[in-house]
């Protein structure tokens, strides 16, 4: 199958002494073979932040 689940971690929260916000989402790996980043919501900051990939 060449799509995969994966999970995205918010790489802010740690700094700050917040509990992290994770988030599972899906990519291609033909089209992505890199680690996926996306700006999603951190309900802990209360604001948009960047989430990255995390190994499994």
């Amino acid at each position: 199958m060449p799509r995969e689940h994966i999970i995205l971690e918010c790489t802010e929260a740690r700094g700050e002494g917040k509990p992290v916000s994770r988030y599972m989402s899906s990519r291609d790996k033909r089209k992505q073979p890199d680690r996926v980043e996306k700006k999603k919501y951190n309900k802990f900051l209360r604001r948009h932040t960047l989430h990255r990939e995390i190994k499994n």
